[in-house]
């Protein structure tokens, strides 16, 4: 038996991105349901100077998670974890796209 070991860097490093890379399940669904009430006027994930929209994105993702926790069948605790990530998310592309 050989004292060398081989290791692939290439692979080794795919699977760690792979660990990194998980979407947590409704996350897809929470964030259309946020860009929904964005799109129709219901709330405001950036305010006029830029800024963020605390309340209005803490009001997006109560309305994500009350969803994801009807589909799911989660904990109050994991909906608004994947909804309140959905909401940051959305408001930072609402943000980029508006600077630009």
């Amino acid at each position: 038996m050989s004292a060398r070991r081989s290791l692939s860097w290439s692979t080794a490093l795919s699977d760690m991105r792979a660990d990194r890379a998980q979407v947590p399940a409704g996350f897809l669904g929470a964030r259309g349901r946020v860009e929904g009430m964005v799109r129709f006027g219901k709330v405001a994930l950036v305010k006029a100077d830029g800024s963020f929209d605390r309340a209005g994105i803490m009001t997006a993702a109560a309305a994500a998670a009350k969803a994801h926790q009807l589909t799911y069948s989660s904990t109050w605790a994991a909906a608004m974890s994947v909804a309140l990530k959905a909401a940051r998310q959305a408001a930072r592309t609402t943000r980029t796209r508006a600077a630009h």
